[in-house]
């Protein structure tokens, strides 16, 4: 059971009670702790085109502004966010029950936390933020693979390439979903005014 400010949220209890919750806490309540792997976390963004794309994208960490992802600066998640700084995210934890969705204002993440996040990749991701370009899917795959595995044997430990880098989105709606097997699903929606959260208990 999560419990945040005395609230535990998805139990039967006054809707009112929520205003006394922070969701970015309860938000890092949900999240595994920094010694699990990194949670899947969809990201969409809006292309040229005005059509929102989407993709799965690992959440590196969080904190009580905004949640942060890294990625390769190549992309076209990266183009996108550039040209317009702002994105929704969505997180499910379906076993548990639990949905998460948001959106806000996109900022580059600090160049400090580079290598950390970096380091908590796994050693595959770590080998694809280095290798992963045009020149190296163009190959057939007996050449691809040949080169992962020459890479691979000879840097035994690796640092961010040039092309690492992270966004935090600034969160300004958050909505928690939570099943509930013995009556209606509970969804709560907060807003950020003006640096305060205002909180809106909705039908699930």
């Amino acid at each position: 059971m999560i419990t945040t400010s005395g609230v535990e949220f998805g139990t039967d209890c006054d809707p009112d009670e929520y205003r006394t919750v922070d969701p970015m806490k309860l938000l890092r309540r949900w999240l595994p702790g920094q010694d699990s792997p990194p949670p899947l976390m969809a990201l969409a963004t809006c292309a040229g085109d005005d059509y929102p794309r989407v993709r799965h994208v690992l959440l590196s960490e969080a904190d009580d502004r905004a949640v942060y992802f890294h990625t390769d600066s190549r992309s076209a998640k990266v183009a996108e966010l550039t040209a317009r700084p702002r994105a929704a995210l969505a997180l499910a934890w379906p076993l548990h029950g639990r949905q998460v969705v948001a959106h806000g204002d996109v900022h580059p993440a600090p160049v400090a936390e580079l290598a950390r996040t970096f380091s908590r990749r796994p050693r595959y991701l770590q080998l694809l933020a280095w290798l992963n370009d045009t020149d190296m899917a163009e190959l057939p795959t007996s050449e691809r693979h040949r080169r992962w595995a020459d890479f691979d044997i000879a840097n035994a430990t690796l640092q961010p390439p040039a092309t690492w880098t992270g966004f935090g989105v600034e969160l300004r709606v958050i909505t928690f979903w939570r099943a509930d097997t013995q009556g209606p699903s509970q969804r709560v929606r907060f807003t950020r005014d003006r640096g305060t959260w205002q909180s809106e208990v909705l039908p699930g």
